[in-house]
């Protein structure tokens, strides 16, 4: 597939000084994140609620095809584990939903201590599907949800199951769920969100997102050190 089909970015919206004349004008850090790239994670979705009008200023202050990812919160996936959620979902979609069409992906990601149960799973995805139709992405961390079973509840959802790096076990490092587009999230190498990723990783990365045959999301998100903003800054050169 094309690279235009390709979306790159980072886990929020940073821009360190090592890259900022890469960039062009915007007022705010979000408007000048934007002329370079076509999509942003939204991790502070993570640990705090947002206003709709918070939402709605984000989006306005974007381009047409600019999209964001929102993470969910962790009220949902790790104090509550998915069980008895409905509150917090149905008030995180109901924010959220000010992004209008830019509101690409919803990101589930679990905690490692979370092992696959298939009926809190099932009636989970159920419970968010009849809220939310748009894109959905999971992110386990925890063995159980690799093999056929877990596999399958996700695709039966249309849930993409994130392509994580580094990977928990080797199943971890490919697309897999629902293969209507695909979801990669690159932590950093060896040293999680610390680490940049070199050269001979990136062009790997390239020749896969080429190779893809759907829509596919990449994100960066070593940031502790600021290194995300030029490895997705590098991504996007090499798929230009």
């Amino acid at each position: 597939m094309g690279s235009e089909r390709v979306l790159i970015g980072t886990a929020g919206w940073g821009i360190g000084a090592d890259v900022r004349e890469r960039f062009g004008d915007g007022a705010t850090r979000l408007q000048r994140y934007a002329t370079r790239f076509s999509c942003v994670e939204i991790n502070s979705s993570f640990y705090r609620p947002h206003r709709p009008a918070t939402y709605a200023r984000w989006a306005a202050s974007v381009p047409d095809g600019f999209r964001f990812a929102l993470k969910l919160p962790k009220e949902i996936t790790h104090a509550r584990r998915l069980v008895d959620a409905t509150q917090p979902l149905d008030a995180f979609l109901a924010e959220s939903a000010a992004l209008g069409e830019k509101r690409g992906v919803v990101l589930v990601q679990l905690p490692p201590s979370l092992a696959f149960d298939a009926a809190v799973a099932d009636a989970f995805f159920a419970r968010v599907r009849e809220r939310y139709a748009g894109g959905l992405a999971c992110e386990p961390r925890h063995a159980s949800w690799f093999d056929a079973r877990a596999d399958a509840m996700l695709a039966g959802f249309a849930v993409a199951r994130v392509a994580a790096d580094p990977a928990v076990v080797p199943e971890t490092s490919a697309p897999g769920g629902w293969r209507g587009f695909a979801y990669h999230r690159l932590h950093g190498s060896p040293r999680m969100y610390y680490s940049a990723y070199d050269a001979g990783t990136l062009a790997s990365v390239a020749e896969r997102l080429r190779a893809t045959t759907v829509p596919a999301w990449c994100i960066f998100d070593n940031t502790a050190f600021g290194v995300a903003t030029g490895n997705a800054l590098e991504l996007a050169e090499l798929l230009a």
